[in-house]
C-alpha cells in the first residue's frame, strides 16, 4: 500500500517544470529561462533523464537563439535516450519511450530548418515521421502528425530539390527502428 501511494505522489520536479511551462505559455518568456536554468542547475548533466529531457525540450522553446534552440533539442534527445519504460511507469504509466521521438525528432528538424540546414532537417523529420507509429490516435498525437506534415510542405517549398524526406534507420534505445517505414510512391 505504501509503494502504490508513493508511486501517486506526484513527482516535485515535474510540477515544477509544469510551473514554469505555464509561467512560459502566460508570456513571460525571459522569466521562464531563467527558472528552467535554475532547475538544469539543481539536476545538473547526469540528473533523472526524465526530468533532463523534459526541462531540455521545455528549455529549447525558451531560446532567442536557433543555435541554443538546437543545443537544448539535442540535450533532451540524449536524455530520451537514456530513459526506460520502467522509469516512465514510475512517473505515468500511459506515457513510452518511444512516444517522445517524433515530437523530438521533430523540434531537431524545425531547428535546423532555422538554422537553414535542410539535409539535416530532412534526416530528423524523417526519422519524426518514421516514428510516429509509437503516438495514440488522440490531442497530441494528432497534433504532432499534423506538425510533422506543416513542416514536411515547408520543406518541399523551400528546398524543393531534395522534396519530402523518407524515414531513415531510426537509433531508439537498442538500437530499434521506431517506427514503420514509409513506402516509396
Amino acid at each position: 500500500m505504501a509503494k502504490r501511494q508513493a508511486e501517486m505522489e506526484p513527482d516535485p520536479v515535474m510540477t515544477r517544470i509544469g510551473q514554469v511551462v505555464m509561467l512560459h505559455h502566460g508570456g513571460d518568456r525571459e522569466e521562464a529561462r531563467d527558472r528552467f536554468l535554475c532547475l538544469w542547475a539543481e539536476l545538473g548533466e547526469d540528473g533523472d533523464p526524465l526530468h533532463r529531457c523534459t526541462l531540455a525540450h521545455y528549455l529549447a522553446d525558451t531560446q532567442d537563439d536557433p543555435s541554443d534552440e538546437l543545443a537544448w533539442d539535442l540535450r533532451a534527445l540524449s536524455a530520451a535516450e537514456e530513459l526506460t519504460d520502467e522509469r516512465l511507469a514510475d512517473h505515468d504509466g500511459a506515457l513510452a519511450v518511444h512516444a517522445f521521438y517524433p515530437s523530438l525528432h521533430l523540434n531537431l528538424a524545425a531547428d535546423y530548418v532555422k538554422l537553414g540546414r535542410s539535409e539535416a532537417a530532412r534526416v530528423h523529420l524523417g526519422r519524426a515521421r518514421g516514428a510516429v507509429g509509437a503516438l495514440g490516435d488522440g490531442r497530441y498525437g494528432d497534433g504532432v502528425r499534423a506538425a510533422i506534415a506543416r513542416l514536411e510542405r515547408r520543406l518541399a517549398e523551400e528546398w524543393p530539390t531534395g522534396g519530402t524526406p523518407e524515414p531513415g534507420p531510426l537509433d531508439g534505445p537498442g538500437g530499434e527502428t521506431l517506427g514503420p517505414q514509409r513506402r516509396r510512391p
